[in-house]
């Protein structure tokens, strides 16, 4: 028997456990969910594949009920891609529509669940030629493996597979040595390569890209997995097709996605190569769209071009300048109180707009506009009475939808809708009539609005004030709808980095499409929707190739538009940011890609725009772009940066052909235009996290400066010889991981070539319509001192004009260039298909520069096609005078030497063969 003391002590004792109990329960977090069984695996009677059906372990409340039972699809779509989906066995859920990005179907889900007619699988593999999937019944998790080495790509066994009506969670493991890329668009201050602990939000928002680590107007669930096993590299990818708000958790050791609807839609591209993971991937979401080639031209725009004559000011500058220009832009400047489709009638009338673009038009020279998504609310509005006649826009309880962005009160087409997609088509139509566009930019289609939630227009004012100089604050009469399971769901992902209600200035996550369709849902493929609309527009108007800028992306949207990185700022950070951007959208299947030249505000210093266009230069979408509240910054506004510009430029203009060459890669293979050095470099380790440098095709490495105040850049060169384009006769001579020291004097940018390639370059000039037309010349390299080896290199020219960027006989030729050195013998020669197109348009190749040869000059017989080239007029012949110099930190040099033959008339389009034999030394 205890005492009366014992026995009271003993009581408090309970009784605190029993509040600690309490207190603990409340501070650990609850389960989120206790995974799922496999009750049965069927091979599918139709089409291939498995189909699986699974049954949850234990409910959990935690984020909603658990969905009971999940239907399980897999399949080897392709010998290089295997699909793993997963969904709610006994009901339909979203996913992303079908007829917007168009791919095969698994089979439906219903009320059969869980009978099949079909024999039951009952190995625990199911192998395709390059992949294998393997699961365990319970709890249930699958794995994927590489077919050749047996290496485990994906594994689900980490973690408890959850799913939820608006909550889906799954995990994998990963080699904590992984270099993972992809999952944006953001701003990854790290660089390109993904950094454990950052976080990684998925959810279209019209968010500054001056924000570091947030979610910004691109999503893009796809990351790539470099991974080097003892000296071997390969590369594969992981798409997670869901257009729902998503975090995922990159631990290092594991990545786990959080989910908040949808379905669970995995496809995994085995690569080996990043090359082939980008092919691969493209085959699925859609190719690049082929740009037609001034879109590789540069481009000047500014918001705050305030009427035509200072448009024409800005032409007339570059043109004073001697700085190439193909396409000039205006923000809404030209629009009549910020509407779509129109002109203001006062600064940019339609008599002298037409006769403006008449002139530029006449030189080769284009213009594009902006047009938002939002449709202006006002009764006289023509655009605005045929959308309504036609039933359009989103709607909020029976009602279209209404929003705030610069016309004032708007609402917002839903480009979900056939009748939306042919009433957008007409407007476009009807505007092209009436300004006669070369291309269209849609911007603010995350979709962007100036207020949040169920909003009124006022009675007491007008909204916006004609008189406001904030036309972004909301005046319209709003009120918190955040009260339904949609714009408040039980999980909060990091939207905007401060987990902001999903409807924060956008559209409502409550309201409707047409066909029922949630925005909730379809958030954020709004810009993907627009996008696709937008294309047909403008395929439909001449049946020309067409062109479109978006702000907002989604898997797929490289084939329909180019895409630029938003809203940065002039500051030395963002110069540097925007490579790693630019590079995530190679991967994400966007290859026409580049920041605002100079920053989109505020002020940048001369010293900033100088190193800008050395870089900005070398974007495979180069546009200067600024805020009408800074200085103007066209590049001909200081005499320093025009200088750079005119060096910078220079040199695209010349190197056109080769990015025109690489836009048609693109489009054929989904290769990006501007790479990660690891793409061609995949065992040089060095070069995983390479964010301060970068590649133009396989060959081409750019070098800019990135800090102020420096005259010199240290760069990291994958071992070989890289030979400067600026200057043929200097080479970087490269052996091992150290960085080299490279002069950067304020108005020059390093850029170089690697060896073993053939590189076709023109003439350049201030607009591509007639650089284009230039002779070529060829430049072949060779390893410092070479006495044997190969080059290659290829060029694509075509009718820009079509639509369909392929080889077509007299709409298009290709030619392969090869070159050798063998026993004293240097050859160079041509391959053609398809040589019509380039002998009508008269192309020739004017001069063939060979770098590299370990031997000298002296008595050459020169050979073309079997006769000398002593008899063919105006040749001539000249060696390096100075030789090439290898530059090391130790200050090492070595003497080669540069065979340069010029006065050549060579036709493109017909195949040719040049040889001579050299004095090889030693």
């Amino acid at each position: 028997m205890l005492s009366s003391f014992t026995a009271l002590h003993h009581l408090w004792l309970c009784y605190f456990t029993f509040l600690s109990l309490q207190l603990c329960a409340r501070a650990l977090p609850q389960q989120v969910g206790y995974g799922y069984r496999l009750v049965s695996l069927q091979e599918s009677s139709s089409g291939g594949g498995l189909i699986g059906y699974l049954q949850v372990k234990q409910s959990s409340a935690t984020y909603g009920p658990d969905i009971p039972h999940l239907r399980l699809f897999v399949k080897h779509e392709t010998q290089d891609r295997l699909r793993v989906h997963i969904t709610d066995a006994e009901k339909e859920r979203w996913e992303v529509p079908y007829n917007l990005l168009p791919r095969e179907q698994p089979p439906a889900s219903g009320s059969s669940y869980g009978k099949s007619s079909s024999s039951p699988f009952t190995t625990s593999e199911y192998a395709g030629d390059e992949l294998i999937f393997s699961y365990i019944a319970d709890p249930f998790g699958f794995a994927v493996r590489r077919k050749s080495n047996g290496q485990t790509l994906f594994n689900s066994s980490y973690g408890a597979i959850v799913f939820k009506d608006q909550y889906l969670e799954i995990s994998t493991q990963l080699p904590e040595s992984a270099a993972l890329y992809g999952l944006g668009e953001n701003t990854q201050p790290g660089g390109i390569r993904l950094q454990p602990n950052d976080p990684y939000t998925l959810y279209t928002t019209d968010i500054s890209a001056i924000n570091l680590n947030t979610d910004l107007y691109g999503s893009h669930p796809v990351y790539m997995d470099l991974r080097n096993v003892e000296g071997e590299a390969s590369a594969h990818a992981v798409l997670l097709l869901n257009s729902n708000g998503m975090d995922v958790f990159y631990r290092g050791s594991s990545l786990t996605y959080k989910v908040i609807g949808g379905v669970f839609d995995f496809y995994f591209f085995p690569g080996p190569t990043p090359l082939a993971v980008v092919e691969q991937y493209t085959s699925l979401i859609g190719r690049p769209a082929p740009m037609p080639y001034w879109a590789l031209g540069f481009h000047q725009c500014r918001w705050g071009y305030r009427n035509l004559s200072v448009v024409e000011g800005v032409v007339e500058g570059y043109k004073n300048a001697r700085i190439p220009l193909d396409v000039i832009w205006n923000d809404d400047d030209h629009m009549d109180a910020a509407k779509d489709f129109t002109l203001d009638p006062v600064n940019y009338p339609r008599p002298k707009l037409l006769a403006f673009l008449d002139r530029i038009h006449s030189q080769g020279m284009k213009y594009i506009v902006l047009i938002d998504p939002g449709i202006a609310v006002n009764s006289t509005y023509g655009v605005f009475q045929r959308g309504m006649a036609k039933d359009v826009f989103i709607k909020y309880e029976g009602e279209p939808y209404l929003a705030q962005v610069w016309p004032g009160p708007v609402y917002f087409p839903d480009f979900l809708y056939s009748e939306t997609v042919s009433w957008w088509v007409d407007e476009i139509a009807r505007f092209h009539k009436l300004v006669p566009v070369d291309g269209l930019w849609i911007d603010m289609n995350e979709a962007s609005n100036f207020c949040t939630g169920k909003c009124e227009i006022r009675k007491d004012y007008l909204c916006p004030d004609p008189n406001s100089t904030t036309p972004w604050i909301c005046c319209l009469d709003c009120k918190n709808i955040t009260n339904t399971r949609w714009d408040d769901p039980p999980y909060k992902i990091n939207a905007s980095g401060i987990e902001a209600p999903l409807g924060y200035k956008t559209i409502a996550t409550s309201a409707i499409h047409h066909y029922g369709i949630l925005e909730y849902n379809a958030h954020s493929i709004y810009g993907f929707s627009q996008a696709i609309a937008t294309h047909k527009a403008l395929l439909g108007l001449e049946g020309k190739r067409p062109f479109i800028l978006s702000r907002s992306t989604f898997v797929g949207s490289g084939a329909y538009a180019a895409h630029w990185t938003g809203d940065n700022k002039g500051t030395w950070d963002d110069l540097r940011y925007s490579i790693s951007t630019m590079l995530n959208f190679g991967i994400f299947g966007m290859p026409m890609v580049g920041s605002d030249i100079c920053g989109f505000y505020p002020q940048p210093t001369e010293e900033l725009c100088n190193r800008w266009i050395e870089l900005g230069a070398f974007y495979p979408f180069s546009r200067d772009h600024a805020n009408f509240a800074s200085p103007r910054q066209e590049l001909y506004q200081w005499d320093s940066v025009a200088k750079s510009a005119r060096n910078a430029l220079g040199l695209r203009y010349k190197l056109l052909p080769y990015l025109y060459t690489l836009n048609y890669e693109a489009h054929i293979s989904g290769a990006p235009i501007a790479r990660p050095v690891f793409f061609s470099f995949l065992n040089f380790t060095a070069s995983y996290g390479l964010s301060t440098q970068f590649l133009l095709g396989s060959s081409v490495m750019v070098s800019p400066v990135l800090k102020q105040g420096a005259s010199s850049v240290k760069a990291l060169f994958p071992p070989g010889t890289w030979y400067s384009l600026f200057d043929l006769t200097q080479a970087v001579v490269s052996k091992d991981e150290r960085y080299i020291t490279l002069d950067a004097p304020l108005n020059e940018v390093n850029v170089h070539v690697y060896q073993n390639t053939i590189l076709p370059m023109q003439q350049g000039g201030m607009i591509s319509k007639e650089a284009r037309t230039t002779p070529f010349t060829l430049v072949v390299t060779f390893p410092l001192g070479a006495t044997q080896g190969d080059s290659k290199g290829n060029v694509y020219v075509d009718d820009d004009e079509r639509p369909e960027m392929k080889l077509v006989e007299g709409e298009a030729t290709y030619v392969d260039f090869y070159a050798s050195v063998r026993e004293k013998r240097v050859t160079v020669w041509s391959e053609v298909k398809m040589g019509t197109f380039s002998l009508k348009k008269g192309l020739t190749i004017e001069k063939v520069c060979v770098l590299g040869l370990g031997g000298t000059g002296k008595g050459l017989a020169i050979e073309v096609d079997g006769q000398p080239l002593n008899d063919i007029a105006n040749i001539y012949f000249r060696e390096s005078p100075t030789g090439h110099v290898e530059k090391l930190e130790g200050g090492n040099k070595r003497n080669s030497m540069m065979v340069e033959i010029g006065g050549l008339a060579l036709p493109l389009g017909k195949k040719f063969s040049m040889s001579w034999v050299m004095e090889i030394k030693g």
